[in-house]
């Protein structure tokens, strides 16, 4: 039996739109809705966040609050270190998607000698840097935060002294080495990059499987493929963006694209993944219901959450 510890993070300082804080109360409500007792089977843990530093004002224009963003990916990877030295198996509810460089830097903390693959599914690659962000926004940062890229080959920004002092800060939490290799991550879905991103993927050799080859080859065989790219690592982490969904049904997210999974390829996707014994993490993030006056986002995820955690327990 897997020891399962879900993680609450409402942090919502890295996105662009306000509101991803109260996605994981979205997720409660949508389990009510459906009358699932899910929550009342695992004791969550709430990380602080730093969502407070919204009503001081950004002094950071090409990585906005990036002073808040630094205390919050602390209090995520001290946590997420604690739990995996502890055995246990953190299933993290997350706001914006910056927060998952805190449970990768946790990961690699607790078992540094151990390599660590990455499956990102996403409508974005989030590989951009303050030197390259066309937005500022730090929630299209965490995996070069992780990887220790600055990608100066791209830069377009003068980010201030400043700002890159706190983002070398960020690098070297857990360690001033990087926390994964590049080519070590699988991108499935992503469908909406830049050319600084574009040149990282191409660089590293970044595998993205398209929406389409999802639907052309079938879940199983896309999971079989993602995971063989994998094969030498020790561990792998699942961050799981709900935008990674078409944007019929993402609308309660801050940055929906077209042509993504739907609600059904997601599940099977999730689920199927998580069943590899080298899975130690999963994430879920970016549900934000302000959105979303139906609540169909929080709905569809919070369906996704149930059956890959119960993948995960049938599975062990």
């Amino acid at each position: 039996m897997r020891d399962i510890k879900l993680v609450e993070v409402r942090s919502e300082i890295a996105a662009g739109t306000r509101g991803a804080s109260l996605g994981i109360d979205a997720l409660k409500i949508a389990s009510l809705d459906k009358k699932s007792d899910f929550f009342t089977q695992f004791e969550p843990i709430n990380i602080p966040d730093a969502n407070n530093y919204l009503w001081k004002g950004n002094k950071f224009p090409h990585a906005k609050y990036i002073d808040g963003v630094y205390q919050v990916l602390k209090n995520v990877y001290s946590t997420i270190e604690s739990l995996r030295l502890e055995k246990k198996f953190p299933i993290v509810l997350a706001g914006d998607h910056s927060t998952a460089a805190g449970t990768i830097m946790g990961i690699k903390a607790a078992h540094p000698e151990k390599s660590l693959g990455v499956i990102w599914i996403d409508a974005h690659a989030d590989l951009h840097t303050p030197l390259t962000t066309p937005s500022g926004n730090m929630h299209g940062m965490p995996l070069a935060m992780v990887s220790q890229l600055d990608n100066a080959d791209c830069q377009i920004n003068q980010p201030t002294e400043d700002t890159l002092l706190f983002w070398e800060k960020i690098k070297k939490i857990g360690g001033d080495f990087p926390k994964i290799n590049p080519k070590d991550i699988v991108f499935i879905s992503v469908r909406d990059t830049e050319k600084p991103e574009q040149f990282l993927m191409e660089k590293f050799g970044i595998r993205n499987f398209t929406t389409e080859e999802v639907r052309k080859q079938g879940v199983k065989r896309i999971a079989e493929q993602a995971l063989e790219i994998l094969k030498s690592c020790d561990q792998i982490y699942i961050s799981f963006d709900v935008d990674s969904l078409d944007s019929s049904i993402s609308v309660g997210t801050g940055t929906p694209v077209p042509n993504g999974l739907t609600v059904q390829e997601a599940i099977e996707l999730n689920a199927e993944l998580i069943k590899d014994k080298r899975v130690c993490c999963w994430e879920i993030v970016e549900v934000n219901p302000t959105l979303d006056s139906e609540n169909t986002m929080a709905e569809a995820a919070f369906e996704v959450l149930e059956v890959t955690t119960k993948s995960l327990v049938d599975n062990f």
